[in-house]
């Protein structure tokens, strides 16, 4: 009867309860917890004695998942000028538990080279064909479907069918990939392309500030309304018509309690960036931290489905500012810069220095004592969670980072990119507007910053010649 003892490894990893099992009666076995879902190898390395030699042996294991998500579809088609299209993800298995997914749209840009929307690659690109998807949908128990929105732009360029994937990720709640995790969308070029410019429509116009500031396809009162306030009935009004109706998208309750709203979280929990600019010759400035992608992404998140002045929109948008808020202080990014073993008043004051110190002292013992004081603990994430969001919408925040965020906004909304991406190299252009508008004591009009983004060849180049 052979002795000896006998290790078990999973993916080539020993099993540190299966390690060195000694025979029983020529034999051995280990008890363990389940692998992660999905396939793995098991091998047993037996070690070998005297009249026995060593030997290994493995088996191919599958360890299924609570639940499966994938696409309901492989491919998914619209139309340049149908505006969005809407893809569902279904989930299959044990549907006991909650369970979730994440989901992006993927065209493999690099932010940092410069593709021209003309540019016929069969590729449709985030800058110039669709607006980039990115999010997270959460599944109830028993729940088998959900859907998220991609919205597409109308352009006049002469393209044929161009295509860009969309993928599924990050799967929670004992849930796994499918064997349709990624999936292919479609873009379909118009039989007759717009005559004359899109954006010079003014339907397509608007239309495009709903889906570039707003994240989503217009509701038919809004679009008629900012549509016809872009009519003149006298000489030279049309260009201030266009530039008032632009900038009432940021200026929107809608836009300011979403995509500002995710900037200040940023500046809060975060503080500024350093960017480098050659105006007035080189020099460091502060600038804001947060990025393209995940501002997209964020301000997706907090104002998905919602619309001003429609059904319950404000206990809507409550909601997901809630959510929004628990899982912004949930992710390894912040738990990192603020560990659970703070004080309260460590982590208030932590959250004011990034603000550049907005808070009134009175304030800060405000907030401490949410916590139970400034000597309690900071770990509870609910409190964490409210601290945050109360320093994110504090009227003087709101007022001291206006000039900024507006700046940075026309980057991320008509042009889609970050201040230092191509075609810019650095901060130069940001911090030049910047001080327009400063100059301006922040008048956007004399400025003349919006009409400079909606009117130059970046801008219009994403929809035309």
């Amino acid at each position: 009867m052979p002795g000896g003892t006998v290790t078990f490894k999973y993916d080539g990893a020993a099993i540190t309860s299966c390690s060195d099992v000694t025979l029983q009666s020529g034999s051995a076995s280990c008890v363990t917890s389940a692998p992660s879902a999905g396939t793995h190898t098991l091998t047993a390395e037996y070690s070998g004695e005297a009249n026995f030699e060593p030997s290994a042996g493995s088996l191919i294991t599958e360890k299924l998942a609570g639940s499966l998500f994938e696409f309901s579809q492989a491919s998914y088609g619209v139309a340049e000028r149908g505006g969005f299209v809407t893809i569902t993800v279904r989930r299959t298995g044990d549907l006991t538990a909650p369970a979730s997914v994440d989901y992006a749209t993927d065209d493999g840009s690099v932010p940092s080279v410069a593709v021209g929307c003309s540019l016929v690659t069969g590729t449709a690109l985030e800058r110039c064909d669709y607006t980039r998807a990115a999010g997270t949908l959460q599944f109830a128990s028993n729940e088998t479907e959900k859907s998220f929105v991609v919205l597409v732009n109308d352009d006049s360029y002469v393209e044929s069918t161009e295509s860009t994937s969309i993928t599924l990720s990050n799967p929670g709640g004992s849930a796994a990939l499918g064997p349709r995790a990624t999936a292919t969308l479609q873009i379909m070029d118009d039989l007759t392309e717009s005559f004359g410019h899109p954006s010079d429509d003014g339907a397509t116009f608007v239309r495009q500030h709903y889906h570039d500031f707003l994240n989503r396809e217009p509701d038919s009162e809004g679009l008629g309304f900012w549509t016809n306030n872009l009519e003149c009935d006298t000489d030279g009004c049309a260009e201030r018509r266009r530039v008032d109706t632009s900038a009432a998208f940021f200026l929107s309750i809608e836009f300011q309690e979403t995509g500002y709203l995710v900037e200040r979280f940023y500046k809060v929990a975060y503080g500024d960036a350093t960017g480098a600019s050659t105006l007035g010759g080189p020099h460091q400035l502060s600038v804001p931290i947060i990025r393209w992608r995940e501002f997209l992404r964020d301000t997706q998140e907090i104002g998905n489905r919602v619309i001003v002045g429609q059904a319950t929109w404000q206990q809507q948008l409550e909601d997901q500012k809630q959510a929004f808020a628990r899982e912004f202080i949930s992710r390894a990014r912040f738990t990192n810069a603020y560990p659970a073993s703070l004080s309260a008043a460590q982590f208030v004051n932590q959250l004011n220095a990034n603000t550049g110190g907005v808070l009134s002292n009175a304030e800060i013992t405000q907030l401490e004592e949410i916590f139970g004081g400034p000597g309690a603990a900071s770990a509870d994430t609910a409190k964490r969670a409210q601290v945050l969001r109360t320093i994110a919408e504090s009227q003087a925040l709101r007022q001291k980072e206006f000039n900024r965020a507006f700046v940075l906004m026309q980057y991320f909304g008509y042009l889609r990119r970050n201040p230092d991406d191509a075609q810019d190299t650095d901060y130069t252009g940001y911090d030049f507007w910047l001080q327009k508008l400063e100059g301006f004591g922040g008048n956007y009009l004399n400025a003349e910053m919006v009409k400079a983004f909606v009117s130059s060849i970046e801008y219009r180049q994403r929809f035309g010649q």
